[in-house]
């Protein structure tokens, strides 16, 4: 993979650290398998604990949602993940997105984590990225999704500024004076494909205590906004900005970029994904061993190991794709490529 921008901020090599994935029934288990085949392959200098989080049976859950495929488990102990269970005691399954807020709780005090979201590829050395856990940050792979503004107001900073002033937080300070007021990047909004700090536990207790205020407080500001899936990218960038975080905290090109692929679905990443991406996941998924585990999963076993994947991705110029997600979805659907 190409290397990314140098930086003067000390890389993760000179730090110990732990990260931790979510993994639970249906396609979760699978992508949590190949994030833990990518991290060994690409990131064989890491030496943290590589913690596999699955939420438990519980009455916010009306199913079981823990792994249901047994070789699946057993492939992620032989990679060296720990399955890390925990409660969920706000969220569930009326909304998934809440299981990467809840499980830091289970983690251990007193260790920097790395969290990233299970459909991810890691593609170079983790511990060359230069994270200073005391400052967290998050992913800036985002587009404008939320607020949407409505008709007769409020604007941006009304909106921001109600949440920011819901926690006590000086707006003032978060914002990047090199976008107007009345522009969404002029307010930091980031993807919560990955983010970091030095204590789970306490990240997790304020992400919580966010989400929570942010869902069940009933503010003016808000009502015309929708907080499903996007309550804990509203949180995120009030809780990193509480820890003294921003976008700044982490130089661009390394996650996201050169030392991971957050590709999101197995269609999508073959659409629109660089070929050392696609490269690099076709040779991790390639032994046997592996194979016969990652095929229960249809998608995967269709799209890399039938060669679907690839027929699907000669559909796009890699190098002059569609703007907009849905036309990249839509072509693939309409091409019969589209599984998830």
């Amino acid at each position: 993979m190409a290397k990314a921008q140098t930086s003067q901020a000390h890389p993760a090599s000179e730090q110990n650290f732990d990260i931790v994935i979510i993994a639970q029934a249906g396609r979760w288990q699978y992508e949590a398998a190949l994030f833990a085949l990518s991290l060994r392959a690409y990131s064989p200098r890491f030496s943290g604990k590589l913690y596999v989080a699955e939420p438990q049976p519980g009455p916010l859950w009306p199913k079981d949602p823990r792994i249901n495929d047994p070789q699946v488990k057993g492939l992620l102990r032989d990679l060296g993940a720990e399955i890390l269970p925990f409660e969920n005691r706000h969220f569930g399954a009326p909304y998934p997105y809440g299981n990467k807020i809840e499980a830091l709780s289970a983690m251990p005090d007193g260790r920097p984590f790395l969290f990233f979201d299970s459909d991810t590829l890691i593609t170079d050395e983790v511990r060359d990225v230069p994270l200073d856990f005391s400052r967290p940050s998050a992913s800036l792979r985002v587009s404008g999704t939320w607020p949407e503004l409505p008709l007769y107001g409020p604007d941006y900073a009304g909106i921001w500024g109600a949440l920011y002033g819901l926690f006590g937080l000086d707006m003032a300070t978060a914002v990047n004076p090199a976008y107007p007021p009345d522009c969404w990047r002029h307010y930091p909004y980031f993807n919560a494909g990955f983010f970091y700090y030095h204590s789970a536990p306490q990240f997790g207790a304020r992400f919580a205590e966010y989400a929570c205020t942010i869902r069940d407080r009933d503010l003016p500001e808000l009502a015309c906004q929708s907080l499903d899936p996007w309550l804990d990218q509203v949180a995120l960038p009030l809780v990193i900005h509480s820890f003294g975080g921003g976008a700044e905290a982490l130089p661009q090109g390394y996650l996201d970029g050169s030392h991971s692929c957050h590709y999101r679905l197995i269609p999508l990443l073959y659409a629109r994904e660089s070929d050392a991406v696609v490269e690099a996941l076709e040779a991790i998924t390639a032994p046997q061993k592996y194979k016969k585990v990652l095929k229960a999963y249809a998608p995967f076993k269709r799209l890399i190991y039938q060669g679907k994947g690839r027929e699907a991705r000669a559909l796009f110029d890699q190098k002059n794709l569609p703007r907009k997600e849905q036309v990249i979805r839509n072509r693939l659907r309409n091409a019969g490529y589209w599984m998830r």
